[in-house]
């Protein structure tokens, strides 16, 4: 009873189309920042190593590294400063959380790239999105023979 009065409460706040991403996935976190009267979107990028919760209160935990230091940084999912969420890449995994990323070094902190059947490129979407050019009925000329030559 009380879980369902929750839900109602929190169904205001969460947003329409939550972003689709999964674990292992390479994103970029588009943030709204406020500094004093200014405001500007700041872009954090890295690897989604973690997602826990439920309802407003869902977060996930983004990795990167910078300056060959591990940085580590944990969003609400539903929250109204995240402006978009940019799947750059989707990464193979096996596993729900990848804590294991945090004593890797190198190239071992890579992750393969997960093929999905009958996925498109980009360029091949587009190749799809351009515009039909529509055949004419008028008939092609036929070549005249020139006398004399």
């Amino acid at each position: 009873m009380i879980h369902q009065l929750i839900d109602l409460v929190e169904e205001k706040y969460l947003k329409a189309d939550p972003p689709g991403f999964a674990i292992g996935d390479t994103v970029d976190v588009h943030t709204k920042i406020i500094e004093g009267s200014k405001e500007r979107i700041q872009i954090y990028n890295g690897v989604v190593i973690a997602r826990k919760g439920r309802g407003t209160s869902e977060m996930f935990t983004v990795r990167r590294i910078v300056a060959n230091e591990g940085v580590e940084r944990i969003f609400p999912v539903h929250s109204p400063r995240i402006v978009a969420i940019e799947v750059k890449r989707h990464g193979k995994v096996r596993r729900a959380k990848l804590y294991y990323l945090r004593d890797r070094i190198g190239k071992a902190r890579r992750l393969k790239e997960k093929r999905r059947v009958g996925a498109r490129t980009a360029a091949a979407e587009k190749v799809i999105e351009a515009p039909q050019v529509e055949k004419t009925s008028t008939p092609a000329p036929e070549p005249v023979e020139v006398a004399g030559g």
